[in-house]
């Protein structure tokens, strides 16, 4: 597995604590409306803030993309760098840590590349430089299928706020999806680089207080617990983790013949 960074080179420190986040009852849809056949693309592009994003939503179905043979790719746009409660933590150690963690959570899952954009973490926006780098990406890798967050989503029920970091990446993704990556026209500097527009048409957003579409995950669980397992300066305890994991996958199951699984809002784009 490749590691590219972008703009910066950073990694990470142990904080060896896990709280699980509090459990949210998602939005629970009928059976009958929630799409469950599972796509085998040939390349996936994860577009996401933080080092742990795409293993906490999406691990198990990453695995299942992988063993299918489908090339699975991360863009991790933040360093990571403000994760910790350690008092003898700093920023640059944390950053190379967390860097590390994630490249071996990918191997665990089979993913073929990690890029590392080093925005710092906590301060990510909607910017003109934030969009040419995501449309740089989509355009470089052109995937058929991009993961990222649901922008929408500003919190979670009466528990939870979702984290801006979140809601800024997932926000300039759809944006570089839809029309950025496929215009032509839009940052032109990137053809000079030799690099063509490129339209995605499939989208699966993590996240969501709408979810459309449930991937089981009941044979890949045990990767997905594996590979969150690395993050250990964000977690504790192993067998926590893996209750909480096996918990909330238990409760995106509902609704579905599935004993576990991960919920997406997915939106397929015309041709």
């Amino acid at each position: 597995m490749k590691a590219t960074r972008r703009h910066g080179e950073h990694k990470h420190g142990n904080s060896k604590r896990f709280v699980p986040p509090v459990l949210v009852r998602l939005i629970i849809v009928e059976a009958e409306t929630m799409q469950t056949e599972f796509p085998t693309p040939k390349r996936v592009l994860f577009i996401t803030a933080h080092p742990d994003d795409t293993e906490f939503s999406s691990g198990g179905t990453i695995a299942r993309w992988t063993e299918a043979g489908t090339e699975v790719i991360y863009v991790i746009v933040t360093d990571g760098s403000k994760g910790s409660n350690d008092p003898e933590m700093t920023p640059e150690r944390l950053a190379r840590i967390r860097e590390e963690e994630q490249r071996a959570a990918a191997r665990v899952l089979g993913v073929s590349e990690v890029v590392f954009l080093g925005y710092t973490d906590g301060e990510v926006y909607d910017t003109l430089d934030l969009r040419r780098d995501l449309v740089r990406q989509i355009r470089f890798f052109r995937p058929d299928l991009v993961v990222t967050f649901d922008p929408t989503a500003r919190f979670f029920g009466s528990g939870r706020i979702n984290h801006p970091d979140h809601i800024a990446v997932g926000h300039t993704t759809l944006a570089a999806v839809f029309p950025l990556a496929r215009d032509r026209l839009n940052f032109p500097e990137h053809e000079r680089e030799g690099l063509r527009p490129h339209r995605v048409l499939d989208v699966f957003l993590v996240g969501s207080n709408e979810p459309n579409f449930a991937v089981d995950i009941t044979d890949t669980i045990e990767r997905k617990i594996e590979a969150l397992a690395c993050h250990r300066s964000q977690i504790g305890s192993r067998e926590e983790l893996a209750e909480y994991i096996r918990q909330r996958a238990r409760l995106m199951a509902e609704g579905t013949p599935y004993e576990y699984a991960e919920r997406f809002r997915r939106i397929v784009l015309p041709g």
